[in-house]
């Protein structure tokens, strides 16, 4: 069930970076402060039952440093190292 509802949250941040479109600049889905939220959700989740998830940890973390970086990149004016989304979780991610 955790792993679903990681998964779930994960899919979420990556619709609303625009990730799931072409262009993701340009997509009538992309909704930056929503990511920051499900991110924040999603680094939470998967921190906080990293010892329960199993061999499902590592690639969860993956997909979540994967949608911290887009995160970074979609932003106009990046936040500092340290303080981005699930960052206060994860660390900072470069």
């Amino acid at each position: 069930m955790i792993s679903r509802a990681a998964v779930m949250l994960m899919s979420a941040g990556a619709e609303r970076l625009g990730l799931a479109d072409v262009d993701p600049d340009n997509s009538p889905r992309r909704d930056l402060d929503e990511a920051r939220r499900l991110i924040t959700a999603l680094a939470g989740l998967v921190t906080s039952s990293a010892e329960y998830l199993g061999a499902h940890a590592g690639p969860l973390r993956d997909g979540l440093q994967s949608l911290q970086k887009a995160f970074r990149e979609a932003s106009a004016v990046p936040d500092a190292p340290g303080q981005g989304p699930g960052e206060k979780y994860t660390g900072p991610v470069h």
